[in-house]
């Protein structure tokens, strides 16, 4: 058992975290796996390389990826004063989140499942 106040405890905890500057997105309307391949495009690329790479590729999770790419690099200069030529991508991951269940009709009155699958993405940058 820890000892000390909650706030000493909590102050402790903290100190421990990451202070690497990202981004995360929750319950975007992406699958898992079509995410990630546009996530292992850019993974540990600089950052105007990534937005060139996710810029022309033709895939619908590149786009929601790029706004999430350029609210890291916002948090990077804002919230951490570092320089944006300097920061690279040093994770980017994509986790399951929730299932939507649908039904679909199918003949002689049965019904099919349909999963309409989310994902959390994120993104974690850093300075070279």
């Amino acid at each position: 058992m820890a000892k000390g106040h909650r706030s000493q405890i909590k102050r402790e905890r903290n100190a421990n975290c990451d202070k690497r500057p990202s981004a995360k997105l929750s319950n975007a309307r992406i699958p898992v796996q079509k995410a990630c391949f546009v996530l292992d495009a850019i993974r540990g690329k600089d950052v105007q390389t990534a937005a060139a790479i996710l810029e022309y590729n033709p895939r619908y999770a590149s786009g929601v990826i790029k706004k999430l790419l350029a609210s890291a690099v916002a948090n990077a200069e804002n919230n951490n004063g570092m320089n944006k030529d300097n920061l690279y991508i040093a994770e980017c991951y994509a986790n399951n989140g929730p299932i939507m269940k649908r039904v679909r009709p199918r003949a002689q009155g049965r019904a099919y499942r349909i999963e309409k699958r989310m994902s959390h993405i994120t993104i974690v940058l850093d300075e070279r």
